[in-house]
């Protein structure tokens, strides 16, 4: 069974994801706490850093947000955007000017220190389909295996004729009618033609400001739209206002998903959660072996150490080292998920000699992985042997 438990208290909601008992991802809101991402602005430009190769955008909030060259050119490929493009042949100031007005979307939330990263490639997500403004590719979730499948929904989105929009097929779209997938494809475009209305109307005064044109919603309604078709049976609450709220979300989103209130103030404690909890919150995660994980976070990149532990092995040291890094690895997986861990993420394994056994670790790995909503991709092995691997994170 999977269920969505809302434990809200005064000062926050835990928002976990649980399937027969195992916690499977984690989040918290917090009432006080402004989310931003995937909200999108009319922004105006009011700086621009040439020898940065970026600007600064007024978005409407306490800290300007910062707009970088290859979120501003159109995306190269729709596989990697504009990762591997050569940004060096291209001028900010070719893009943007001081006073400009500019639709942007916010992709990376605020912190204490920087304010948030936008870009004016647009991504709006609906229940089977991203939306791309401005492109003509068609692509699909790399989870989506079954080449029939493949075949059915790709067929789908051509014969719709979409005109200059891109669509991303999400994972959620497996088995869905073409009615049904048809419908959300409109859903999308009537949105953002209604920020385009909005933003178009905003220009023509005479001094208009920085404006929200489309708010993506709190963590619950983005979980609920994500997962209510895929299989969810239940979500239960201890709130009454997000009971009813919840509620509003299943009802226009036409959900089939049952809605429980409970009474209980600590919902976490009576579904066993803590303990779950706990252990995604700790440094250090002992696998059943006796070896064990660390996962520390830094502002660059996530670096995850494999250790032997108290793990001897009763084979050879190849065999032993192997077993390790194996339940590592299913554990790792676990773990970015339950954490929502984005960005880059290096994986320092237990040394292997055999080459043979990198590829096992690294297939393991990509299978396990499968399970996770989120866009990942497993680069592979470094020349140090560190794994590398990125991953789009959720909501936090």
């Amino acid at each position: 069974m999977k269920e969505i438990i809302v434990n809200s208290s005064e000062e926050k909601s835990i928002i976990t994801l649980v399937e027969n008992g195992v916690l499977l991802e984690k989040y918290e809101e917090y009432d006080e706490l402004e989310r931003l991402e995937g909200n999108i602005y009319l922004g105006k430009v009011v700086d621009i850093l040439p020898g940065m190769q970026a600007a600064f955008v007024d978005i409407g909030n306490c800290k300007n947000a910062f707009l970088h060259i290859k979120d501003v050119i159109p995306k190269i490929s729709n596989e990697t955007g504009n990762k591997n493009e050569d940004l060096n042949k291209y001028n900010i100031k070719d893009y943007v000017k001081i006073g400009m007005p500019l639709i942007v979307e916010v992709k990376k939330d605020k912190t204490d220190k920087k304010g948030a990263k936008v870009s004016t490639n647009l991504n709006i997500a609906g229940k089977f389909v991203v939306l791309i403004p401005n492109n003509q590719f068609i692509t699909i979730s790399h989870k989506i295996e079954d080449d029939i499948e493949i075949e059915r929904l790709n067929n789908i989105i051509k014969n719709l004729n979409v005109g200059n929009y891109g669509i991303i097929i999400r994972t959620s779209a497996v088995n869905a009618s073409e009615n049904q997938i048809k419908e959300d494809v409109e859903s999308v475009i009537k949105i953002y033609e209604n920020v385009k209305i909005k933003a178009n109307e905003l220009i023509k005064t005479d001094n208009y400001s920085p404006t929200l044109l489309f708010e993506k919603g709190n963590i619950i309604k983005r979980l609920l739209i994500d997962v209510g078709n895929q299989g969810l049976d239940k979500i239960i609450v201890n709130s009454e206002n997000i009971y009813h709220d919840v509620q509003k979300i299943i009802s226009d989103e036409s959900l089939s998903v049952d809605v429980e209130f409970s009474v209980k103030s600590n919902l976490l404690e009576l579904y066993d959660l803590e303990k779950q909890i706990n252990k995604i919150s700790n440094r250090k995660i002992w696998l059943n072996c006796g070896g064990f994980i660390t996962i520390d976070k830094t502002e660059a990149l996530t670096a995850i150490d494999v250790n032997s532990g108290k793990f001897i092995g009763k084979e050879n040291i190849e065999n032993t080292v192997l077993k390790v890094n194996s339940e590592a690895t299913i554990e790792i997986a676990k773990q970015i998920r339950a954490r929502d861990i984005g960005g880059i993420v290096i994986i320092d394994y237990i040394d292997m000699d055999n080459k043979e056994h990198e590829g096992i670790i690294q297939d393991l790995l990509i299978e396990n992985l499968k399970k996770d909503r989120a866009k990942t991709q497993v680069v592979g092995f470094t020349k140090l042997h560190l794994l590398e691997m990125t991953r789009k994170h959720m909501c936090s």
